[in-house]
């Protein structure tokens, strides 16, 4: 056991029996660097990161490799999803001196934290123009006794570079719809209309561009936004990145055509698609796209639910193959045709495979398939494709699963929430509202402590020692207020409004820019500070969104002032960089919109104020806040939410407000008129 026993990431401990003499990030180490007059070599990743499994195995797990670093470094391992800061400062550092960047990430520095070698995955021999791990190790050792005036300099180079990249957004003023237009533009150029989504190979799914062309469409009524967003979903839910069987998104295809995925499934992914299918029924009433968000929030549900009631990060992409006894990727997911054959029989078998794209050549490795659903494939009725799907997955069950890495992420967790309280009330499934209420519980009693500060993670109930940065404030404020629309509980605007005055008074700069930690943290080389999106909302547009929603709800100036100016940067790299700020792009859409404010007064317990809330929820227009209940009296008493005041009831029935720019249209009890005000698409 080296000194990662007892943390809390589930990442950092499959390192713990490691013969390296393993750190994890703290002062201590860099102090314990300085004593030895050694570099440190920080080895950053995380669990369900295939290439850091294989590197682990190969290198941390020898013992020379581990001997040799153990004498001549000071080693250091992070998990990126715990320390998504550390992991910040020093990709962008690789990415500026490489041109490119991943995990695993290797990155050798000084005693004082400054890098001055980097990488990524370093195999064990030579190949493919790599150097060897050890190679790497003896060059970095021999500069560092040998020429260490040189790696001095070039340490110092680096940092004073990633000092000079601070960001000006703040007065670049606000996103409108010619920014938008230009930004649907540059998509378009980028899209792939055979195949669906952008840019080639590896794809990974764009869901904070998707949410962006479905709001633009509700908005403008763009047919060209909407079509690039029911092709590139209808394109991957046919494709082996989605789970035929149990539901749920692989990390990212290898291939432009959506046919082999990376297998890790991990929530984010999962919690941000399953809204956007969600969103795309709401806009078309597609059933493909009814029953992929349904499928995709009971994946979640059945296989990262923990027991505390949050949501696990992943499941690994590695498992282990019954053949051959090994970890390989993939394993639990590809079938042959003969496995087919093995568990439904011949005559289904042969249909299976028809119908899920399994040849006797493989789409994937070792004359295996990643299930997928053919355009061309055979017409079968429903019940029978059904009972193939049940019996496929129950005989996947026994076989050996994937790895879960079960910490909570807090981010990630609003992200699901939202996800969750949606399909419930879009659905009428109430089982997963009462999902996202326990995971927001959760958030509240693990996670928040008495100043409404965020812990980042938690594990078997227990919050972990980093502090929540910036996506942590904004995604779990915008998981609450969207739980706060669908459950017409004003506790959950409450909890939001203690987030988003910690994002003003914490994380913003006095141009009204964001950065990712807050004025208080630790103090890294750079603090770090991105606006563009990776695979989840940059924590500076989720926080915009987050602001942006509140000022709604509450009528409060100062915070929509301070999402306009946080919006800046849409306004900068929306038409330039459209794919990288996509979350943006749709709190844009949501800015110019409005957004609208809808409050439905009404008793709770009345089918006829249930049937207003409902289609409330139903509209289509970008952003929209919903707040239900009971009316509000002018001295606050009554309802639970800002926008029920001094509502009233219109001839006694329950009645439906729309209002925006500061001007509200006619209050309405019916169904239909409401629809007509938010742009409900179907009721």
């Amino acid at each position: 056991m080296n000194r990662l026993a007892g943390v809390t990431s589930p990442y950092l401990l499959q390192h713990a029996d490691n013969p390296v003499d393993w750190w994890p990030w703290g002062s201590e180490a860099f102090e314990e660097a300085k004593r030895r007059d050694v570099p440190v070599l920080l080895s950053v990743g995380y669990s369900a990161c295939h290439w850091c499994h294989v590197m682990a195995s190969e290198s941390f797990e020898d013992e020379l490799a581990a001997a040799y670093m153990n004498e001549h470094f000071v080693n250091v391992k992070v998990d990126r999803e715990e320390r998504p800061d550390v992991d910040a400062v020093y990709m962008e550092a690789v990415q500026a001196a490489t041109g490119q960047g991943g995990w695993p990430m290797t990155v050798f520095l000084t005693p004082n934290a400054e890098p001055f070698y980097f990488g990524t995955y370093f195999p064990p021999e030579p190949r493919h123009g790599m150097p060897s791990f050890m190679q790497v190790l003896e060059g970095v050792r021999g500069a560092w006794v040998g020429r260490r005036e040189e790696v001095g300099e070039v340490a110092q180079r680096i940092v004073q570079d990633l000092a000079g990249r601070q960001l000006d957004y703040g007065k670049a003023g606000l996103p409108g719809p010619e920014e938008l237009g230009q930004a649907l533009l540059g998509l378009t150029r980028d899209y792939d209309a055979a195949r669906g989504g952008f840019g080639g190979a590896p794809k990974f799914p764009p869901s904070m561009v998707l949410e962006f062309l479905l709001r633009h469409h509700a908005r403008t009524g763009s047919e060209g936004a909407l079509q690039m967003a029911a092709d590139t979903c209808e394109a991957m839910a046919r494709g082996g990145i989605y789970d035929q069987l149990g539901g749920g998104f692989a990390r990212y295809s290898v291939d432009r055509e959506w046919v082999v995925p990376h297998f890790e499934k991990m929530l984010y992914d999962n919690a941000l698609l399953c809204r956007v299918y969600a969103h795309l029924w709401r806009a078309t009433g597609s059933d493909l796209a009814r029953r992929v968000a349904l499928e995709t929030a009971d994946f979640m549900v059945r296989e990262l639910r923990t027991e505390q009631g949050g949501f696990a990060s992943a499941l690994d992409a590695d498992s282990e193959d019954p053949d051959s006894g090994r970890h390989v990727e993939g394993a639990y997911y590809a079938w042959t045709p003969a496995q087919l054959a093995e568990v439904l029989g011949e005559e289904d078998g042969e249909l299976a495979a028809a119908y899920f794209g399994v040849t006797e050549e493989g789409t994937f490795e070792h004359g295996k398939s990643v299930l997928q659903l053919p355009q061309d494939g055979p017409v079968v009725e429903a019940a029978r494709i059904a009972s193939l799907r049940e019996r496929l997955l129950a005989a996947r069950g026994r076989r050996p699963a994937p790895g879960r890495d079960d910490k909570v992420v807090a981010a990630w967790n609003g992200l699901a929430i939202a996800a969750l309280a949606e399909c419930g009330a879009f659905f009428e499934r109430p089982d997963l509202v009462e999902r996202a209420i326990e995971a927001a519980d959760l958030l509240v009693r693990v996670h928040m402590d008495g100043r409404a500060r965020l812990a980042r993670t938690s594990r078997d109930g227990r919050a972990g020692a980093n502090a929540g940065v910036l996506e942590d404030y904004g995604d779990v404020a915008e998981g609450f207020l969207t739980l706060a629309s669908v459950t017409g509980e004003g506790v959950w605007l409450e909890f939001a409004g203690f987030l988003v005055d910690l994002v003003m008074a914490r994380f913003t700069a006095e141009d009204g820019s964001l950065y990712d930690t807050a004025h208080d943290a630790e103090q890294l080389i750079r603090r770090p500070q991105d606006p563009t999106d990776t695979a989840a909302p940059s924590g500076w547009t989720a926080a915009a969104g987050a602001l942006l929603s509140y000022a709604a709800h509450t009528g409060s100036q100062a915070h929509r002032t301070a999402a306009e100016r946080a919006l800046g940067v849409v306004h900068a790299l929306g038409p330039r960089a459209p794919r990288f700020i996509g979350h943006g792009l749709a709190v844009a859409e949501a800015l110019v919109d409005g957004p609208r404010e809808v409050a439905v007064v009404g008793h709770p317990e009345d089918p006829a104020t249930a049937a207003l809330h409902r289609t409330a929820l139903l509209g289509t227009a970008p952003g929209a806040v919903v707040a239900a209940g009971l009316p509000r009296a002018a001295d606050g008493s009554g309802g639970e939410f800002p926008l029920l005041a001094e509502r009233t009831l219109v001839r006694d029935l329950p009645t439906a407000y729309v209002c925006r720019h500061f001007v509200c249209a006619r209050p309405t009890t019916e169904l239909v008129e409401l629809a007509e005000q938010l742009g409900v698409v179907r009721p």
